[in-house]
């Protein structure tokens, strides 16, 4: 049995060393692939909820500006840059935000309606993507 069946912490760190001296005999094939593949699938998943975030507070912003305060907009500007933060390590995945947006909105539209009480929001996302990560951008 491996650490990795035990503890994948000290696992990675095995692997880590493993690597670095160039051990390639000590190293456990199968499953530093599929750690490598779900660290991928992880930062897709990670740009997705950012986005549904991003796009819950924008609503909140746009149709309940009686509620409107300095801690929303720090939410708004803490999901556009963890959205970013991810897009500058991972470039390649640039185009997952535009890609996600039609998913995107409807769990934000749902969730919105949800925790406002209000009655209707528009059933389309009213921003493009550019405006939505656009830092400047508040509707």
């Amino acid at each position: 049995m491996s650490h990795y069946d035990i503890d994948v912490f000290e696992w990675t760190k095995e692997q880590a060393d493993a690597l670095r001296r160039r051990a390639s005999n000590e190293l456990d094939w199968d499953n530093l692939a599929e750690e490598i593949e779900a660290l991928g699938v992880s930062n897709r998943h990670q740009i997705k909820s950012r986005l549904e975030i991003l796009i819950l507070h924008l609503l909140k912003w746009r149709y309940q500006p009686e509620w409107r305060c300095g801690s929303w907009r720090g939410s708004i500007l803490e999901a556009r840059h963890r959205l970013e933060m991810l897009l500058e390590e991972s470039p390649s995945l640039r185009r997952l935000p535009d890609e996600y947006l039609p998913r995107a909105y409807p769990w934000a539209r749902r969730k919105a309606l949800a925790e406002t009480g209000l009655d209707a929001l528009p059933e389309t996302c009213p921003w493009t993507i550019e405006q939505i990560l656009d830092g400047d951008f508040l509707p």
